[in-house]
């Protein structure tokens, strides 16, 4: 493919939870670039990542960050007010993706499927339970599983909640209290407006937790699902609708569970990843392969649509 070399500077690392993954997408991406004819800038971002973008002054940004601040609108914010052009999804975007409350806000009255639940300050599981068990507790505002905790009728972390047992209620003032959806794990990425199929995902053991997803072998990826045509265009119609609602642009990741049980009724929408990860491991590269792109090509395709 004919491509017009590009002055890029990829930001990466940081300083949120996922850092080391972010410093993976990063180096996967300056590679890529590089092999394309780019001149790539590499910055592993701090707090003088504003003064070093002005010294560099690239064509364009990628963001290769994860977590806060750069996918929850601060970098973006900054990145306007300098007025360079960056990859993945603006500020509003954002703001709104990380939350996953204020993401149902947003999506749930247009008829998209999400699970019900709410905010619940973290102090309080410890008098007793928010919801009938089992439930999920997750971070409103954090990506990749961090701080997930299933809490079963076993009552694995104590019942009620023990204050001295492991859990994201030991870090998070607030955490949002969700129905636990039996079933199975899937997710859809959407690229300049095009869903690219459904991978269902099937960890070795637990569930698709931050270490399921980022170390090699514990989860296996099956594309596309083997699941009924209805649910799977279901799947790809619902991330392209969550994509534009939200204002997404680039790449996107739908990530769903689905009670095989309960049929289409079963199918919910957990989150929208505005900045899906760029690892050997991660699926919106490899649903990209699978639809005859390498990963060069998939990166290119974000650097346009950046532009």
């Amino acid at each position: 493919m004919s491509i017009t070399p590009l002055y890029v500077a990829v930001l990466m690392g940081g300083w949120s939870a996922e850092r080391e993954v972010s410093l993976v997408t990063g180096g996967c991406v300056v590679e890529a670039l590089t092999g394309l004819g780019h001149r790539v800038t590499a910055i592993d971002m701090g707090r003088d990542v504003a003064a070093r973008l002005a010294d560099a002054r690239p064509d364009v940004v990628f963001n290769a960050l994860h977590g806060t601040p750069g996918e929850d609108g601060s970098v973006q914010g900054m990145l306007d007010l300098m007025g360079l052009k960056y990859t993945h999804s603006g500020l509003a975007t954002s703001v709104i993706a990380i939350d996953k409350q204020l993401t149902k806000a947003l999506l749930v009255p247009h008829g998209i499927p999400m699970p019900g639940g709410r905010v619940v300050q973290s102090e309080s599981l410890f008098a007793g339970d928010p919801l009938k068990r089992p439930y999920v507790l997750k971070p409103v505002n954090e990506g990749s599983s961090v701080g997930v905790a299933i809490v079963t009728d076993e009552g694995n972390y104590g019942n009620p909640i023990a204050r001295a047992a492991a859990g994201p209620w030991g870090e998070f003032a607030e955490l949002l209290a969700e129905p636990f959806i039996r079933g199975r794990e899937l997710t859809t990425a959407v690229l300049a407006g095009e869903a690219l199929g459904v991978t269902e995902l099937r960890p070795k053991s637990g569930f698709y937790d931050y270490d399921a997803k980022y170390t090699e072998g514990m989860t296996a990826h099956v594309y596309p699902a083997p699941i009924p045509d209805g649910i799977s265009a279901a799947c790809c119609q619902i991330a392209l609708d969550a994509h534009r609602l939200l204002g997404c642009k680039g790449v996107s990741r739908a990530d769903f569970r689905w009670d095989d049980q309960q049929g289409i009724d079963g199918l919910f929408l957990l989150e929208v990843n505005t900045q899906p990860g760029m690892t050997p491991l991660s699926l919106a590269p490899e649903q990209a392969r699978h639809r005859g792109m390498t990963y060069a090509q998939f990166v290119q395709r974000i650097i346009e649509e950046a532009l």
